[in-house]
């Protein structure tokens, strides 16, 4: 496997800490995979952004959308770029802030029980043959680690916050996300 757990933190991954994140709640197993998608400028991809604004460090005179999100304090687990590569912002045995008001199974605040993975795109777009196969061996890595997550525990942020999300959107392939991820766990 490509990538292992080590104290929280994924190994082979690019590691920039959000203060955006705190302790779960005792007690409280991670038990849900949850996936996003992210740009920033929306439809436009690559440079500093999506790190600046999980980081609390977005320049609202970088680009006008700017200033209505740059208050926001988010963040994910993950981050999967065009190009496969990841980048981590919190460990996963703390809650980031990605789910918001959100619902899964009869809990609410997800927040409290997922680690949540952002694919960078639009919930429009189609995305990378990198960026399945770097899900696919994140998601497999995480899987070992928490295997209370299961197919069954893995669902799209659209799915948790339903009205008020719409990513991970009709571009990602989900029967193609498994496929890559039962080859991964399998291989």
């Amino acid at each position: 496997m490509k990538y292992q757990l080590e104290s929280g933190w994924l190994s082979g991954a690019r590691q920039v800490p959000s203060p955006h994140c705190n302790s779960r709640p005792e007690g409280c197993p991670v038990d849900l995979l949850v996936i996003h998608s992210i740009s920033l400028p929306p439809g436009q991809y690559g440079g500093p952004y999506i790190d600046a604004f999980f980081l609390g460090q977005l320049d609202i005179d970088a680009h006008p959308y700017f200033s209505e999100i740059a208050a926001l304090q988010v963040s994910a687990h993950i981050l999967i770029d065009r190009d496969g590569r990841v980048t981590q912002y919190v460990p996963l045995d703390r809650r980031a802030w990605h789910a918001g008001q959100s619902e899964f199974g009869g809990r609410c605040n997800c927040n409290d029980f997922s680690i949540g993975i952002e694919l960078e795109g639009l919930d429009t777009d189609i995305y990378t043959d990198a960026q399945y196969r770097s899900l696919a061996e994140v998601s497999a890595a995480i899987m070992a680690a928490y295997p209370a997550i299961d197919r069954d525990r893995i669902t799209g942020h659209s799915d948790i916050a339903p009205g008020r999300k719409l990513d991970p959107g009709p571009g990602f392939d989900w029967q193609r996300y498994f496929r890559e991820l039962e080859g991964v766990v399998s291989g």
